[in-house]
């Protein structure tokens, strides 16, 4: 990607997490309850009863079965002692559904910057539903929030309500996840999406020592992302990318012939959809002994499908490569038991820093730019980007965050020295408390 300030600062950025953080980590958020309308005002209880289901642990049915058991739609609204700079104002924080743990984190982490800082938040969950969603923000909007962060669950969905949002003058951020087709975007954040698949790419070319490779060959099999996700295409573009030089002269192979995003893409990353799209690959192409040596998949609920659709059908005696991205606890474990070989880990925590001092600027009336990169001195790397995401309307001004590779070899560096998570007897490691 090109035309980037890339004027970086340093600071001190304590990560906290809280009691609240570990119920979000398990439920969503600590302090969220049920509702059908998923809607709250502001005034809620902020003593609400926590809902919804746990993070699975493992297996290709955590997806369907944390899914199954989180509630429509979840509402966590709470109230932080007012500020000078808060002033009473109220965020609304619209995330895609509890069902995936990575939007457990993002909600828990952004509610509690945003109440640290002296804001009002109303937090919902639309539990993976675009109607759901629509009817949520549209509740957020009747609530007079001042400021929308919404992580969308389908990018062209939410032309008309958060037109509604421009109308009544709140703006909105685009948080992880471009929304497109509106003007009503302000601001998009999220970590460098074409990088993460670079990334990805990156690791096969090296484990496989493809620049020597001579004259072997091996298979490969790509896995991408939701079609409904903006993301998701930028994620494949970048791994497929990179490898492209490999797959033009040979060195890679794909048995199946699914190359596109279109013939790899799985509808709301779910575990089990890839699972069976996994399973028939291995059925059509390598039942008869034919290796594969690369499951590049795009993220971890994906790849959480593949490694069981390779443990369960997989006819060969080597262990492939298996990609994936986010760092969920059990595909952290899967790591650790080699069923895994890396996830692209991205510290939401350093993201929700990025939204509460976007925000508290907007709120304030200022109009950021790069310069925000400089005044907030954030100690981790940033770039502002002016050139690279048009949502269709136009340019979105984007900070976009980097993203690393986490492996065995790596994960206590990466994800236990920081917080982020601990580390059992075992090795296994689980989201901290």
């Amino acid at each position: 990607m090109k035309g980037r300030n890339k004027g970086m600062k340093k600071q001190v950025v304590s990560v906290v997490l809280t009691a609240a953080m570990a119920a979000g980590m398990l439920a969503g958020c600590g302090s969220s309850t049920s509702s059908s309308a998923g809607t709250s005002s502001a005034a809620s209880s902020a003593a609400a009863t926590s809902t919804a289901a746990s993070s699975s642990a493992s297996g290709a049915d955590s997806s369907a079965a944390s899914s199954t058991s989180a509630a429509s739609s979840s509402v966590a609204s709470t109230s932080a002692a007012t500020t000078a700079d808060a002033s009473g104002q109220t965020v609304g924080i619209a995330m895609p559904t509890k069902s995936l743990e990575r939007w457990n984190r993002d909600g828990s982490y952004l509610d509690d910057q945003f109440k640290d800082a002296g804001y009002n938040t109303e937090l919902v969950f639309s539990d993976n539903k675009i109607d759901q969603q629509v009817k949520d923000i549209e509740g957020l909007i009747a609530d007079k929030v001042d400021l929308l962060v919404v992580a969308a669950i389908d990018g062209e969905s939410l032309t008309q309500v958060l037109g509604e949002a421009k109308d009544a003058g709140i703006p909105v951020i685009a948080y992880d996840r471009l929304i497109m087709n509106t003007d009503a975007i302000s601001y998009y954040i999220s970590f460098d999406n074409y990088t993460v698949g670079k990334l990805q790419g990156q690791f096969v070319v090296d484990q496989l020592d493809l620049d020597n490779a001579g004259d072997k060959t091996y298979n490969i099999e790509f896995t991408a992302g939701d079609p409904a996700d903006n993301n998701a295409t930028f994620f494949f573009n970048g791994a497929y990318d990179t490898l492209k030089p490999y797959l033009d002269k040979g060195t890679l192979k794909v048995p199946s012939g699914q190359t596109t995003f279109d013939q790899c893409g799985t509808a709301q990353w779910d575990t089990a959809t890839a699972m069976k799209r996994f399973q028939n690959i291995l059925g059509s192409y390598y039942s008869d002994g034919t290796q594969l040596d690369v499951a590049l998949c795009s993220n971890d609920s994906t790849a959480l499908g593949v490694a069981q659709a390779i443990e369960s059908d997989y006819a060969g005696s080597n262990t492939p490569i298996v990609t994936g991205q986010d760092g969920d606890e059990a595909n952290l474990a899967n790591i650790v038991d080699g069923k895994q070989s890396m996830t692209v880990y991205k510290a939401v925590a350093n993201e929700a820093v990025v939204t509460l001092d976007l925000g508290k600027a907007m709120l304030s009336g200022e109009k950021p730019d790069a310069s925000l990169i400089d005044k907030s001195g954030w100690d981790f790397d940033c770039t502002y980007d002016t050139e690279s995401y048009d949502n269709g309307t136009g340019i979105i001004p984007s900070y976009l965050l980097v993203p690393v590779v986490v492996t065995k070899d790596n994960m206590v560096k990466e994800l236990v020295d920081p917080g982020y998570y601990t580390q059992d007897s075992d090795g296994y490691l689980h989201p901290t408390a």
